[in-house]
């Protein structure tokens, strides 16, 4: 439970950053010269569940990345619907889609299919790399 904790904390940050850097470029393509990036409290605890993807990661690391990414990114869609879809029910879903014409209840965007890929993948080597354990180990 203590290694889980460890890598739930380190990806809710890793996430977090994540998170931050790319609505900073956002706001940039904007032409804001501040270069503002933001999140939500809610957000670490969502990035932290990729932790729970590890025995996911270990299971298909053999596969090319390829699918991999695709394998993630259904995750991500999946998690981001559905905690979004819970968020809402409170009113404290702190992103809201409905703008973008490929919004799926206002809850998911399709057209970051290839963000939520490459995020898979980034948090991938993050967790198997930074968890304790290292890559080596199957715990």
């Amino acid at each position: 439970m203590k290694k889980f904790t460890t890598t739930f904390l380190h990806c809710g940050v890793f996430g977090w950053c994540l998170e931050i850097l790319f609505t900073a470029l956002q706001s940039l393509r904007r032409r804001e010269k501040t270069c503002m990036g933001n999140t939500s409290v809610f957000m670490f605890f969502i990035y932290g569940m990729a932790a729970a993807l590890r025995p996911v990661y270990l299971l298909i690391r053999r596969l090319p990345a390829a699918a991999r990414g695709l394998i993630y990114m259904l995750c991500i869609f999946s998690a981001e619907f559905t905690a979004g879809s819970l968020l809402s029910k409170k009113e404290l879903c702190p992103w809201n889609y409905e703008r973008s014409r490929f919004h799926v209840k206002g809850l998911i965007r399709l057209d970051y299919a290839p963000l939520w890929f490459i995020t898979g993948l980034l948090f991938e080597q993050f967790c198997l790399k930074n968890a304790p354990g290292g890559q080596s180990s199957g715990k």
